[in-house]
């Protein structure tokens, strides 16, 4: 018996019985894939999705920042002039003001960012790395890192802006391409905001950076490049603009370019303010104890008083540490300095006191 092959059915009735399987699509409908482009487009013929197409503008637009800046020029002029004269008052004072300005900002800074160090802990850390427990370890190395570049160091911008970064913020790692994308982001930003006002491009900064870093400590780090790249309007004495020492109004600014900017000229006036009165009272505060100090002998009273100058809180380890006496020469000195109305002890303890000075 022979099997018969079944007889072709003619091309109409083949097409009408759709697919030959249920995984074979049906050819009809992917003749109108209208996402797709076609598959001929001519080279000055585009192809758009269809709906509205909206205008691509840059996330920090220099040039609404440059019409803020306009808009703000008596502000900023003002801001110029207080810097000035805190830039003039550093360059001429001791090592030691631009030290104590740097523990006193990082301290305020805390309140905003959620760390909350005081300045006597801080200066603990800073100055013998010790006062940290299990639960603010965190928080106290990034106030220490906040207080050496506040102080010292190159700006965030030396040798532009994604080289500077990278040192900066202690990225640095093996192969060019490995600096990271938050870095190449806001240099790219600040390149784009070249011909600003050093003020301006600060306050751009501090925002951007918040804006592209996922780091636990990226407002921290914000406030500390906004600050340090503030400071190149000065000739050198100021390390950095002061941004928290009134309060956080310059880092809470919001909205638009012109709100931020207007904040952040209004807080950043404000702080340096706030530091210029300051270097005032302990510069005649120190003037006063070394001429209330003039009968005591030894080396250890002027040292105490360079201490009390340099640090805003001082305990009798961290006293012991910077005058390079022993722990009952420094607790004499501070009791005779309490007599004469130089200093005051803050913790109100008969252990683990801290004295500052009597401003």
């Amino acid at each position: 018996m022979t099997s018969k092959k079944p007889l072709p059915l003619p091309e109409d009735e083949a097409e009408d019985l759709g697919p030959a399987s249920i995984y074979d699509g049906d050819p009809s409908e992917e003749d109108d894939l209208w996402f797709l482009p076609p598959d001929e487009v001519e080279e000055d013929e585009g192809f758009f999705l269809p709906g509205p197409r909206r205008e691509q503008r840059l996330l920090f637009d220099p040039r609404d920042w440059r019409a803020a800046q306009s808009d703000l020029s008596a502000e900023l002029a003002d801001l110029a002039l207080t810097f000035g004269a805190l830039d003039e008052r550093l360059r001429a004072g001791p090592e030691g003001w631009t030290h104590r300005l740097a523990l006193m900002e990082t301290s305020d800074l805390g309140w905003w960012t959620g760390d909350r160090i005081s300045v006597d802990r801080l200066a603990l850390w800073t100055g013998l790395r010790i006062g940290a427990t299990h639960d603010d370890v965190q928080a106290l190395f990034r106030a220490g890192w906040a207080v050496r570049r506040l102080s010292s160091g190159a700006p965030p911008a030396a040798g532009g802006w994604e080289r500077g970064l990278t040192a900066f913020l202690d990225r640095l790692a093996q192969g060019a391409d490995a600096t990271p994308e938050s870095i190449i982001d806001l240099a790219e930003v600040m390149q784009n905001a070249e011909g600003l006002h050093p003020v301006t491009q600060s306050a751009i900064a501090f925002h951007a950076w918040r804006a592209v870093s996922q780091g636990i400590g990226q407002d921290t780090e914000a406030a500390v490049i906004a600050a340090r790249h503030a400071a190149s309007m000065g000739r050198g004495g100021a390390q950095f603009m002061p941004l928290a020492l009134s309060g956080p109004r310059a880092l809470r600014g919001s909205g638009d370019p012109s709100e931020k900017l207007s904040a952040w000229i209004g807080g950043a006036g404000q702080a340096a303010l706030a530091a210029l009165l300051h270097l005032d009272r302990i510069s005649a505060w120190e003037a006063k104890a070394k001429d209330v100090t003039q009968d005591l002998s030894g080396r250890t009273p002027p040292r105490l008083i360079n201490a009390l100058t340099a640090w805003p809180m001082v305990s009798a380890p961290l006293a012991e540490d910077l005058t390079k006496a022993s722990r009952a020469a420094v607790q004499r000195n501070f009791d005779l300095f309490a007599q004469r109305g130089l200093v005051r002890e803050v913790t109100g303890q008969g252990r683990y006191r801290v004295w500052t000075a009597a401003l």
